[in-house]
């Protein structure tokens, strides 16, 4: 995606939420149901193929198709880097 004023002006939205309440109330008025679960499943994607999980397992889990591990997975190894700076940031909060 190519930077833009608007998409400037969403990410900083989405900077300046302050807690997950807030990016509930957010997500639910500019996404549909079906986007807002869309983007979830493929982060709970990412999140599987980093741990080494099959895409069977995964596709029966979460119930996306292959395609969309597929696609996931080549985001994840070589992509933007996004899915890995979140991952990586969320595990370490784990920790």
């Amino acid at each position: 995606m190519n930077h833009s004023p608007s998409a400037d002006r969403l990410f900083e939205a989405i900077l300046s939420l302050k807690d997950t309440d807030e990016c509930y109330n957010f997500f639910e008025d500019l996404c549909t149901i079906t986007e807002l679960r869309d983007m979830c499943q493929r982060l709970d994607t990412a999140f599987l193929i980093d741990e080494g999980v099959s895409y069977q397992k995964i596709s029966e889990q979460i119930g996306v198709s292959t395609a969309t591990i597929s696609r996931v997975s080549r985001c994840l190894n070589y992509g933007a880097g996004g899915y890995r700076s979140v991952i990586d940031r969320m595990k370490e909060g784990e920790e």
